[in-house]
């Protein structure tokens, strides 16, 4: 795999998890690299260097690294699946505002309420389950009379939005309100190449 792209990942990790998830998906020559932070290797000066924030995921191309999840999924579509794309500026704008949500209410929402409960954060559980709801009430509009969240078939932008929302129940955030999003949810799944995040027994799904 000497042409693939390496991503360091944490299994666990939402966001490595988006990165990982859809390299297979779009068919995208990868290898991941286990980042074991319980160890604190995030923190090393090698790590450091190629994410001088210390956190998952970081994409290696050759000599290029790219650090955050999204600007990730940038990059793997522009270079390696346009199609997760759309071509037209509208539809590349309705993707961004999907890219905007998962970096802002998801992840201090879902992503935050389940950093509580499987990893024992010290964060404001009030805060995160109304911050989740508020996104999940986002996309549960989004995807009214959709099957996806911008166009006709998948994107970066449900690939963004997927595995905090899949796993909100790990943060004692139900899905139950939102058949739009389940729906969406077992539509993601059952594309060609997924592979599930490994899911943890706590919360609403202990």
């Amino acid at each position: 795999m000497s042409n693939a792209v390496r991503l360091y990942d944490f299994p666990k990790s939402g966001h490595a998890h988006r990165v990982t998830v859809f390299a297979k998906l779009a068919g995208i020559a990868h290898e991941t690299v286990f980042v074991d932070l319980a160890a604190g290797e995030h923190k090393t000066p090698t790590f450091l260097e190629m994410n001088p924030n210390g956190q998952v995921p970081v994409l290696e191309d050759g000599d290029v690294f790219v650090s955050d999840s999204n600007a990730i999924l940038v990059y793997l579509t522009r270079k390696y699946a346009p199609d997760w794309m759309p071509g037209d500026a509208v539809g590349e704008a309705e993707v961004q505002r999907w890219l905007t949500l998962a970096a802002g209410e998801i992840a201090f929402g879902t992503a935050a309420a389940r950093l509580i409960t499987v990893f024992g954060a010290d964060r404001d559980a009030a805060f995160a389950a109304a911050t989740g709801a508020k996104a999940l009430e986002k996309l549960e509009r989004g995807l009214e009379g959709s099957d996806w969240l911008v166009g006709t078939r998948p994107t970066i932008a449900d690939v963004a939005a997927y595995s905090y929302t899949a796993h909100a129940p790990e943060g004692n955030i139900s899905l139950d309100p939102y058949p739009n999003v389940r729906a969406w949810i077992a539509r993601f799944e059952a594309l060609d190449g997924f592979e599930p995040m490994p899911a943890t027994k706590v919360g609403l799904s202990a």
